[in-house]
């Protein structure tokens, strides 16, 4: 479809002297119409170079590490601004989790040479960069914003796309904040940023300040797949996909059910057919999840999201690169050491999630008749993490601990999963 300008123009070319001879009225009647709207056939005529898979994984595998303007460019978009927007869940800010982590993804890609990374802004404020850009190019913003809205209505009024309905209504941004997210794109597209990262905290209504919501996991927005830049999006998305629906339960809210959701209308993943880059946005869980409102889980968990998101990406350029050989499990949270007896009543929150976690590796945690969304690793020792106990034990043949994590237990774990296989 956006080769049909060009045909026409082509068509039109050769076609035009022999329509001005043997039908001079309806020819100047066209002349006139076309004048008349100038302003919306040069809206059309926009520039689209949307990356392809090929041409980013190309671009890694030949880039030259001490040039950063050949390395593999990824934009980190942490959501919404410094100190304006977002989920809040007592005293949780999903702006500031953004951001821790936007900050430990930035240095997961960062220790890859083949990878410039970018992030827009700080706890604080926005990047240099940007705050610049957003300064002394706004109108620059406005204006092509608006080009792109029209050249999209003109393509819907002809039928090569097609109107699709968001599955899932999202929030409407102000707009200083969503010309902002557009100059983002444009920033991106002018500097040949090859993928766009949005990182996100969900939310639903309907719950108190201080009550969590029913719905839990993590959703991957990408552009509808009538965009441009939406089949190199959806390869890029399903690989980090992979990797964290490993350890997450996927989202439960319908219209996310299916993990990865194609949009049209998101800002930040290429409103209007707007960005040349893969472009995603991730909902990392709900922001009343207890990983993230438990002192002793929030840092420990956003970390290996960080992680689970650059073993995605890694994945997607060469599945074959071992990360690093000194890791020897793909989560952060193992290796663990248990040294005390853990039961439905003891046990620290940090020392549940390992445990947790560890099940998950072992194949026994959910347990076999339950969902991820079921039983999430929430740092508690609740009725899922002792039915997956009793099925470690079971496997292992361990007698004598029903219930708790007890010797027997704690070796078999530690034999598995402890820190003293890594030293």
């Amino acid at each position: 479809m956006r080769y049909y300008l060009a045909v026409f123009l082509a068509v039109f070319g050769l076609g035009a002297p022999w329509y001005a001879l043997t039908y001079p009225d309806q020819f100047r009647n066209f002349l006139i119409s076309v004048s008349d709207t100038s302003d919306q056939v040069a809206l059309v005529i926009l520039s689209h170079n949307p990356k392809t898979v090929e041409q980013i994984k190309s671009k890694y595998l030949a880039s030259n590490t001490s040039t950063p303007s050949r390395k593999v460019s990824i934009l980190i978009v942490p959501g919404h601004e410094a100190n304006y927007g977002g989920a809040e869940f007592g005293s949780l800010k999903e702006r500031d989790l953004n951001i821790q982590l936007a900050n430990n993804l930035q240095k997961l890609l960062q220790s890859n040479e083949h990878f410039q990374v970018f992030v827009t802004r700080s706890e604080k404020s926005w990047n240099p960069v940007f705050d610049t850009y957003f300064a002394t190019g706004w109108q620059d913003i406005v204006t092509w914003t608006k080009a792109h809205h029209e050249e999209m209505t003109q393509l819907i009024s002809v039928g090569s796309i097609k109107p699709v309905v968001p599955t899932v209504i999202h929030n409407k941004a102000p707009t200083d904040v969503a010309y902002r997210l557009f100059g983002m794109t444009k920033w991106a597209n002018e500097n040949d940023v090859d993928i766009i990262i949005h990182i996100h905290f969900n939310d639903n209504p309907g719950h108190g300040p201080n009550t969590p919501g029913k719905y839990s996991g993590i959703a991957i927005y990408v552009p509808e797949k009538q965009y441009y830049n939406s089949t190199t999006t959806l390869a890029v998305a399903e690989s980090v996909f992979k990797r964290l629906s490993r350890f997450n339960p996927v989202s439960d809210l319908p219209g996310e059910s299916t993990g990865i959701v194609e949009e049209p209308d998101l800002i930040a993943i290429g409103a209007y057919n707007t960005s040349d880059a893969a472009s995603m946005l991730i909902e990392y869980g709900y922001i009343y999840e207890p990983q993230f409102v438990k002192d002793d889980l929030r840092k420990a968990s956003i970390v290996d999201l960080a992680f689970q998101t650059y073993l995605g990406l890694q994945d997607f350029f060469d599945k074959n690169m071992v990360v690093s050989k000194s890791l020897s499990y793909d989560t952060l949270l193992l290796p663990y050491e248990w040294r005390d007896t853990s039961s439905m009543t003891t046990g620290s929150s940090s020392e549940i999630y390992a445990l947790q976690t560890a099940f998950v590796v072992d194949g026994v945690y959910p347990p076999k008749d339950k969902k991820m969304n079921d039983c999430p690793r929430t740092g508690s020792f609740g009725p899922c993490t002792m039915k997956a106990l009793e099925e470690f034990q079971n496997k292992y043949d361990i007698t004598g601990e029903k219930g708790i994590v007890g010797p027997k237990t704690r070796s078999v774990l530690n034999s598995k999963f402890g820190i003293s296989l890594v030293i």
